[in-house]
C-alpha cells in the first residue's frame, strides 16, 4: 500500500551521523528500492515499471545515462537509485488544483525541495499572475495563448529556452527547432553545468565531444581509472561493469577526494557472491587527491611514462599511432621533461611513491580507459585538466582498440542526446544550414545564452520569457539567492514539469506550470496510436523508450505535444514547419531528424531493431580525428591547482545517496553514514581544530571570490576523512556560495568544486536560510 506525502519537512536537528560504509549495493539496496517504490506507487505499479525498466521494449531509466548491455540482460536491469527515480515518477501521490489553493507561494517558499518534490505528480496546468498569492487552474488553450502572446510581445534575444537532461530526443529536437524558428539560440541546458568542460576539451583534441568507448570496452579493459566520480551513488550500474572488468583480470585505480564506498567493494544483489559473500573488491589503488589537483597528477603521470620510455625505448609510447594520427608530441614531451616533485606532492596531497605505483600500472597496461565525472569538470582549469587526460591516452595509443579510450560518464538520462539533437547555445553552422533546408526557416547565427549567461541576463533584466523543459533552474544554477531575486522580475516563466520544485516558487511576474507525461507513462492519445520516444546513452547508443503505466491524470500532455502547441500559438498555423503532424506522430519527427543529423539515416527502422543503434564515433571506429587539422592534438598546459586563501578551505559540492540532482528521494546518505539532515559540511578534523571548531558545531559558511562574498547559513560541521584543506557540502544547498563568475575557462561551467570558504559560529536558535 502506498503511503501519503510527508507532512513534516526536514528538521536539521534530526541529523544522525554513523561510520561510513565500506561496500555498496547488496541486499539492503534491493530492500530500500522496493520500499521507496511501494511507498510512492503501490505494489502493482512498482512491479510493472521495474520489470520493464531498461529492457529492450521497455522504459529507459529516467535516472542516469549508463548504457545497457547489447547482449543478455538480467531480469532486474536497474539499480537502487534508478528504482527511486521510477518511484518518484510513477507515484500515485497527486498535486491537484486543490493543493495550489491550499498552499500560498509564501507558505511554499518556506518548504524544502524534499517536501515539495514528495507531494506528487502535478495533474492540471496552473497559472499565477501579478498580485496573486496562489497558483490556480488554467485551461491548456488559455495557457498556450498566453505563451504565444508573451513571446510575440518581446524580441527573440529576450526569450530563453532551458532544457533538462531527461528530455527525450524527439522533444529536444522540436524544442530547439521552436527556439530557432522564433529567432534565438538562447538554449541553455543542464550540460552547461556538468560536462560542458568535457566537450570543450574533447572537441579540439580528438574531434568529438563524446566518449570513445562502449560498455564492452569497460569489460575488456586492462586498466580503468575512475576519477572525480562516485559511481555507487550516481551511476550504480557502472559497478557491475567494473566488477566484470575485475573478473576478467582488469585493474582499477580510483582517484577522488572522498573515500566513497562504491569505489571499493560492490555487492551485486543478483549474484550469490553479492548476497552471502564478500562482494567484489574494485579499486586496486585509491589516490585520495585534494580537490582540484588532478591536473598536477596527470602531468606527473605523463612525466613518469615518458621517463620510463626513455629508460626502456618502446615500452610505453605507441610511436606508430602518434606518428600517423597526432600533432604536438614534441612540445608535450618537452613540457613533461621535468617536474617539481615537492610542488606536485603539496598540490595533490599524494606521495611520489603513490603516483609512481599508478604510473607503473599504466606502463603495464595495453588497454586503458579513463573515466571521469563532475569532480573534474567544475573548476577554473577543468578544460586543461581534461586535455591532460587526452594526452595520457594518446601517448599509449588508447583510441580505436578494444578496452581503451576516454569515458566521460554523463549524468542525466538523455543529457547527451539533447546536445546531439541541437540543444546548444553555440550551434554548428552545418546544423543550422540543414535545419533551414529541411524546414524552410532562417535560423539565427548569433550564439545565445548558456546557463551562466542566463543567470547574468536575469540579473541584468534582459529576459522577458523563460521556458523550462523540465529541470529546476532556480535551484540548480549558481548564485541562487541573486538568481531567485532576479527571476521574480521576469515577465513570464513557463515550467514543463512533472512535480513541484523550487523554480515554481521563485517564479516570474506571471508563471505557468504545464504538467507533462513522464518517461514511465503511456503516451497513446494520438491519431496514430501509442508513441515511442528515443534516448542516447553515455556511449552513443540510441534506443527506444516507451512508458507502460496509466498516467495519474487525464490532463497531462506529452512534451512533443506541448512544444508543438506552444509553437503554433506563437508562430501561427501557416508557419512552414508542420508542428501538428509531428505532435500527432513522432515517426514524422524522426524522419526529419534522419535528414538533418548525421548518423540518423533510417532512424525509424533502426530504432525498432533489437538494440537500437550506435552513432558514428571516428576515434573509436576508425582511429580518425575530425579536428580542424584532421589529427588528434597533444596539448601543453601550465601547472594549476586550487589554493585556498589563509583561513579558508576548498569546498566541493556533492550529491547524497538519496538524491538525483535537485530531486531528493529521501534523507539517507547511508554510504557516508549521514541521515536526517542535509545542511552539513564534511571537514577534516585537523582543519576544524586549526579553525577553532569542533565536531557538530553549527556554522555559517562564507565564500570569497575576487573580493566578493556569498553566504549560506546554518550548516553542521561533520568530521570526515577528507584531504587536508578540503571540505564538502551537498548540492544544491551550497550553490548560493558559487559566485556566477566562478567558472571553468572555455566551458563557462560553474565552479561547484572550487569554492574558497571560511566559517563563522552560527546562532543556534536562528532560522536557517532556505535553499
Amino acid at each position: 500500500m502506498k503511503r501519503g506525502a510527508p507532512v513534516d519537512d526536514i528538521n536539521e536537528d534530526d541529523l544522525l551521523v554513523k561510520k561510513p560504509k565500506k561496500s555498496a549495493a547488496g541486499v539492503e539496496a534491493v530492500l530500500v528500492a522496493l520500499d521507496r517504490g511501494i511507498a510512492q506507487a503501490g505494489v502493482t505499479r512498482t512491479a510493472r515499471s521495474l520489470l520493464r525498466l531498461n529492457q529492450r521494449d521497455g522504459t529507459d531509466c529516467p535516472g542516469c545515462a549508463w548504457p545497457e548491455s547489447q547482449g543478455h540482460r538480467k531480469v532486474a536491469e536497474f539499480c537502487e537509485n534508478g528504482a527511486k527515480a521510477v518511484a518518484e515518477e510513477s507515484t500515485l501521490r497527486t498535486v491537484t488544483p486543490d493543493f495550489w489553493a491550499q498552499h500560498s507561494i509564501a507558505e511554499l517558499s518556506e518548504k524544502t525541495e524534499y517536501w515539495l518534490g514528495n507531494q506528487g505528480r502535478i495533474t492540471h496546468p496552473v497559472v499565477i499572475r501579478p498580485g496573486d498569492t496562489h497558483y490556480s487552474q488554467i485551461s491548456w488553450n488559455d495557457a498556450f495563448e498566453l505563451i504565444g502572446e508573451k513571446i510575440r510581445a518581446t524580441t527573440p534575444e529576450r526569450t530563453v529556452f532551458y532544457t533538462s537532461g531527461r528530455t527525450a530526443n524527439e522533444s529536444a529536437f522540436l524544442y530547439q527547432l521552436f527556439a530557432r524558428s522564433i529567432g534565438t539560440n538562447n538554449l541553455p541546458d543542464c550540460s552547461n553545468m556538468c560536462h560542458e568542460s568535457s566537450g570543450s576539451a574533447l572537441n579540439p583534441t580528438i574531434g568529438i565531444g563524446k566518449g570513445t568507448v562502449s560498455l564492452e570496452d569497460i569489460h575488456e579493459a586492462e586498466l580503468i581509472f575512475v576519477i572525480g566520480q562516485n559511481p555507487g551513488t550516481n551511476h550504480p550500474r557502472m559497478l557491475s561493469a567494473l566488477a566484470e572488468c575485475k573478473d576478467r583480470g582488469g585493474k582499477i585505480v580510483a582517484v577522488n577526494p572522498l573515500p566513497e564506498a562504491g569505489l571499493f567493494n560492490f555487492k551485486d544483489p543478483q549474484t550469490p557472491k553479492g548476497v552471502v559473500g564478500g562482494g567484489t573488491n574494485l579499486a586496486d589503488e585509491f589516490l585520495q587527491i585534494k580537490v582540484g589537483a588532478d591536473l598536477a597528477l596527470f602531468q606527473a603521470l605523463g612525466h613518469l611514462l615518458l621517463e620510463e620510455e626513455e629508460r626502456v625505448p618502446g615500452s610505453v609510447v605507441d610511436h606508430e599511432f602518434i606518428a600517423a594520427n597526432t600533432d604536438g608530441i614534441d612540445a608535450y614531451r618537452a613540457a613533461r621533461k621535468t617536474i617539481d616533485w615537492d610542488e606536485t606532492e603539496a598540490a595533490t596531497g599524494l606521495s611520489r611513491l603513490q603516483i609512481a605505483k599508478v604510473a607503473q600500472m599504466m606502463v603495464e597496461s595495453k588497454a586503458t580507459i579513463i573515466c571521469w565525472a563532475l569532480g573534474l569538470t567544475q573548476q577554473p582549469h577543468s578544460v586543461n585538466t581534461l586535455k591532460e587526460i587526452i594526452n595520457l591516452l594518446l601517448l599509449q595509443g588508447n583510441f580505436g582498440k578494444p578496452g581503451a579510450g576516454a569515458c566521460p560518464v554523463r549524468g542525466h538520462s538523455n543529457v547527451q542526446g539533447d546536445r546531439t539533437m541541437g540543444v546548444w547555445e553555440k550551434p554548428h553552422e552545418w546544423m543550422l544550414d540543414a535545419l533551414d533546408k529541411e524546414f524552410g526557416i532562417t535560423s539565427p547565427r548569433e550564439h545565445g545564452f548558456d546557463s551562466v549567461d542566463t543567470v547574468e541576463a536575469f540579473e541584468n533584466d534582459n529576459v522577458d520569457v523563460f521556458v523550462s523543459m523540465g529541470g529546476n533552474f532556480a535551484l540548480a544554477a549558481s548564485d541562487t539567492e541573486a538568481l531567485g531575486n532576479a527571476l521574480q522580475r521576469v515577465g513570464l516563466t513557463v515550467h514543463v514539469s512533472t512535480k513541484p520544485n523550487r523554480s515554481h516558487v521563485v517564479h516570474g511576474l506571471t508563471s505557468l506550470i504545464l504538467p507533462t507525461l513522464g518517461r514511465t507513462d503511456t503516451d497513446d492519445k494520438h491519431p496514430s496510436g501509442r508513441q515511442v520516444l528515443s534516448v542516447e546513452d553515455s556511449m552513443s547508443v540510441v534506443r527506444s523508450t516507451q512508458g507502460r503505466l496509466s498516467p495519474v491524470s487525464d490532463h497531462l500532455l506529452a512534451e512533443p505535444v506541448i512544444i508543438a502547441r506552444m509553437a503554433i500559438a506563437t508562430l501561427g498555423e501557416d508557419h512552414p514547419v508542420d508542428w501538428k503532424a509531428m505532435a500527432e506522430d513522432y515517426d514524422v519527427i524522426r524522419d526529419h531528424i534522419a535528414r538533418v543529423l548525421p548518423g540518423f539515416a533510417d532512424f525509424n527502422a533502426r530504432l525498432r531493431t533489437k538494440n537500437g543503434f550506435v552513432l558514428p564515433n571516428p576515434p573509436r571506429d576508425s582511429r580518425s580525428f575530425a579536428t580542424d587539422i584532421g589529427l588528434a592534438r597533444f596539448t601543453v598546459s601550465p601547472l594549476e591547482y586550487l589554493t585556498p586563501p589563509p583561513g579558508h578551505l576548498i569546498l566541493q559540492t556533492m550529491r547524497s545517496h538519496d538524491q538525483y540532482n535537485t530531486t531528493f528521494y529521501g534523507l539517507d546518505d547511508r554510504y557516508r553514514g549521514i541521515s536526517g539532515g542535509r545542511r552539513v559540511i564534511l571537514i577534516n578534523k585537523d582543519d576544524a581544530a586549526d579553525m577553532g571548531f569542533a565536531d557538530r558545531d553549527l556554522v555559517d559558511v562564507i565564500s570569497t571570490f575576487q573580493g566578493q562574498e556569498r553566504r549560506a547559513d546554518k550548516f553542521r560541521l561533520v568530521f570526515y576523512p577528507t584531504p587536508r584543506g578540503c571540505a564538502a557540502a551537498y548540492f544544491p544547498e551550497a550553490n548560493n556560495l558559487v559566485h556566477r563568475e566562478l567558472v571553468a575557462r572555455e566551458s563557462n561551467t560553474p565552479g561547484y568544486k572550487a569554492m574558497a570558504v571560511r566559517f563563522i559560529p552560527a546562532v543556534e536558535d536562528d532560522a536557517p536560510q532556505m535553499s
